[in-house]
């Protein structure tokens, strides 16, 4: 059974999508089946290695029942991905009432077991899409970057994760794995104070700040121009960042990178 990881933040611009995609690709080449799911209409990750989501399926269609999962998967080098396009933005008039926030984890079962992980990026919003991606997921990963908006938008995420866990079919419980720090300046003030209070409020919702926190870089929107993940683009600070990242989340290290670094 594939461990389900959702990646969210209701606050925009804080490399959900960036996220989604270096840690599945990331996972893929440490030899895990990866499946990544874009939940998102915007369809940034499908279009970030190169899926054209208006030729193909999508999680669209398969949310209505019209497809089933196996064959709206699309195989690139990078990972498996379900694409999705800005027609997923009406998906919630389509649902019926009863039961919607359950269609993800309904519609997906055929190929629970065909993965190792399932990564699932989610839209800057607490709508039915981001309820769906957090009623099937075991675990969430928050990117945040180093503001003020983003950092407090995670206490808002917590009280609406608390709200619907009451109605989660999954036996097991949900955990919110920690807090990853995006787009992250060292040498700025700010950056390095915001730091410190996104660790206490991590401490107040009972989670942790990851030690790995991922630098700005201009790599990150060079390699979606060119419909490459991060790893093959090149080999870049924020491709090394991620990458200490990922051994720190499956637990094979917590290099400090940015602090030995600067």
């Amino acid at each position: 059974m594939a461990k389900i990881v959702t990646i969210t933040n209701q606050k925009g611009g804080v490399a959900k999508t960036t996220t989604t995609g270096a840690l599945a690709a990331g996972l893929k080449a440490r030899g895990y089946t990866v499946l990544a799911i874009d939940f998102d209409p915007q369809g940034n990750l499908s279009s970030s290695i190169g899926i054209d989501a208006y030729q193909c399926s999508t999680v669209y269609q398969m949310l209505l029942k019209k497809e089933n999962p196996r064959d709206v998967i699309q195989r690139t080098d990078s990972f498996d991905i379900i694409p999705a396009n800005i027609v997923l933005a009406g998906v919630e008039h389509e649902l019926v009432q009863t039961g919607k926030e359950y269609r993800l984890e309904e519609t997906l079962q055929p190929v629970l077991n065909n993965y190792d992980f399932i990564i699932i990026d989610t839209p800057p919003s607490l709508g039915i899409l981001t309820t769906n991606a957090v009623m099937i997921a075991d675990e969430l990963i928050i990117p945040s970057t180093a503001g003020i908006f983003a950092a407090t938008g995670i206490q808002q995420l917590k009280l609406y994760v608390d709200s619907i866990m009451p109605y989660r079919k999954r036996a097991n419980d949900l955990k919110i794995d920690g807090i990853l720090i995006t787009k992250y300046n060292p040498r700025t003030v700010i950056s390095r104070g915001m730091k410190d209070f996104t660790e206490e409020l991590a401490r107040i919702i009972d989670t942790k700040v990851y030690n790995t926190y991922i630098r700005f870089s201009v790599a990150v929107e060079e390699a979606q121009a060119e419909k490459s993940d991060l790893y093959k683009y090149s080999n870049s600070s924020v491709a090394e960042d991620y990458n200490a990242f990922i051994d720190e989340y499956l637990g094979k290290g917590d290099k400090k990178n940015v602090k030995e670094k600067f």
